[in-house]
């Protein structure tokens, strides 16, 4: 690495980072205080900053089990602007559906914003520039990426706690995928896949590091997600302003063992920390919400507690 901004930073050079678990038994809970005040204790300064939010809009959900859940969303950017934000845009890019419009229709996201032209984007359909990446993890150079993206001052990833039938897990690392235009790279972005999912979010994700990380773990996916896996009651959202130690948190919840998730073990060497020592709990405990998570049988190796081959 040619240079190293508080982006990128050798794990060893960071402070250690605050990860809060809070219970929340359904998506008709009080969000908005609950993510109010986790904000303010994680010292999160949003006043008169534009801030996007970037949510998990897969596909169109009737069932609520692939996509983050619209309440979680608004909560989210009522919290944000009750912080004092400037804005608050939730923006995303659907990886496997060119209408974006059928997932927003499906899943009621009107009925939590409202009126969706002033805050709500198609990042697969938004003005691009063409940046630079930071890294080279992947064989990629430069990624055109969208102007509403780049131009927030804070970025929130917020992804639904899942499974993932190539990468093991999906969570706030590999939800910002979705902020690589479709009108640029197509459908389903294989460009990032072709390139190697693990380093392909390294270098994603080290370009425009999120601020915040917010899962919504009240309902996940176990099994053969992102989209195939079943619906898992967890009853938990897991926030912090450091992404791997929030994946890494989310991993123990799902009862999987962090170090030995490809991606989670790249980011840990820039971007963030997954040792438990380097990881202040906030809130629950992990072994008070930890719920055992099916996964596929190409993953078994991941769970904590199996011992692996040599």
């Amino acid at each position: 690495m040619s240079f190293l901004t508080p982006e990128i930073m050798p794990s060893f050079r960071r402070p250690p980072s605050a990860v809060t678990i809070r219970r929340a038994a359904s998506y008709e809970a009080n969000l908005t205080e609950i993510l109010l005040e986790t904000l303010r204790d994680l010292g999160v300064v949003a006043r008169d900053k534009a801030v996007l939010l970037k949510p998990n809009f897969v596909e169109p959900d009737p069932a609520g089990k692939i996509n983050t859940h619209p309440a979680v969303v608004a909560s989210a950017r009522e919290a944000f602007l009750r912080l004092g934000a400037r804005e608050v845009i939730v923006a995303e890019g659907p990886g496997h559906e060119r209408d974006t419009e059928a997932i927003v229709e499906t899943i009621r996201l009107r009925d939590y914003l409202g009126d969706l032209r002033r805050t709500f984007v198609d990042l697969n359909l938004d003005d691009v520039d063409l940046i630079p990446l930071r890294t080279r993890a992947s064989r990629l150079r430069q990624l055109y990426l969208p102007r509403s993206v780049l131009r927030a001052d804070l970025i929130v990833s917020m992804p639904k706690m899942k499974t993932h039938h190539w990468a093991g897990v999906t969570l706030s690392l590999k939800n910002m995928f979705g902020i690589v235009p479709g009108s640029s790279y197509g459908w389903p972005k294989n460009i990032l896949h072709w390139a190697g999912i693990s380093r392909s979010i390294l270098d994603v994700n080290t370009t425009v590091r999120p601020d915040v990380a917010i899962v919504d773990g009240i309902v996940g996916m176990e099994g053969n997600g992102p989209i195939q896996g079943k619906a898992k009651r967890i009853g938990v959202l897991v926030i912090g302003t450091d992404p791997v130690a929030v994946d890494a948190t989310c991993a123990r919840i799902m009862d999987l063992a962090p170090e030995r998730i490809e991606y989670l073990t790249r980011a840990a060497s820039v971007l963030g920390h997954i040792d438990e020592s380097r990881i202040h709990q906030h809130g629950e405990a992990i072994s008070n919400v930890r719920s055992t998570f099916e996964i596929l049988s190409s993953f078994e190796s991941l769970r904590a507690g199996v011992r692996r081959c040599a």
